[in-house]
């Protein structure tokens, strides 16, 4: 090859090389715009889903200082979900409570009595309120009693917890509790958040049940 090839060869090696880099770099800083603007648009998004009817004249929701910021906050949680839940099981009609969308998912029923059993096993821990069901009454609660039954049942479980939160002060977050008599080598702090992601947790599975039936779920429901 002719030294003059040789050089133009080399130069459009390096101008092709070029060509890429600026590719590559354009291609990283479109990458890093459309992550930017997914992280915007998910916290836009979360400010919509937890203040909703919220218009920017309002502006953000007042801070109200608590001397138990912690178990408030759960307690103010609890206030929510708990009428989420209730109006779920309500909801739902009788013959659709033993809906279930695969075979390895539990029915609608069966996830009433796992709340109700949930609620009051970890909430024997968090206050010192006697449960008002014992550990065989709570073994016995079925997904396939009548609907009624179940309903009755959450409503009961959610107003002990309800009671059991009550008096909870933050100062006693890191003291072992026992569940039903017994020792689970938790503390109420670790109580208080494994019931409260429960609660989070067990209504998106209701409301995906409800809208698979076609029922709007309590907190999609227009504003009366």
């Amino acid at each position: 090859m002719a030294p003059g090839d040789i050089v133009r060869a080399a130069s459009e090696e390096h101008d092709g090389y070029r060509s890429d880099v600026r590719r590559k770099s354009n291609r990283e800083q479109r990458t890093r715009l459309i992550a930017i603007t997914c992280v915007w648009t998910l916290a836009l998004v979360g400010l919509v889903l937890v203040f909703p009817g919220r218009t920017a004249a309002q502006g953000p929701p007042v801070f109200t200082p608590s001397a138990n910021p912690v178990s408030d906050a759960v307690r103010t949680l609890l206030a929510r979900e708990s009428k989420n839940l209730v109006a779920s099981a309500e909801l739902m009609p009788a013959e659709k409570y033993a809906f279930q969308p695969t075979p390895a998912q539990m029915t609608f029923g069966q996830l009433v009595a796992h709340i109700v059993q949930t609620n009051v096993f970890i909430c024997s821990g968090i206050g010192s309120t006697p449960s008002p069901m014992t550990p065989d009454e709570l073994k016995k609660l079925s997904g396939t009693d009548a609907k009624e039954a179940l309903v009755a049942a959450i409503k009961k479980s959610f107003d002990y917890c309800s009671e059991s939160l009550a008096k909870v002060q933050d100062s006693t977050l890191g003291e072992e509790v026992s569940m039903l008599g017994r020792k689970v080598g938790q503390s109420r702090a670790a109580a208080l958040i494994t019931i409260a992601t429960d609660w989070t947790d067990h209504y998106s599975t209701a409301a995906s049940y409800l809208r698979l039936n076609g029922l709007l779920p309590p907190t999609a429901q227009p504003k009366k």
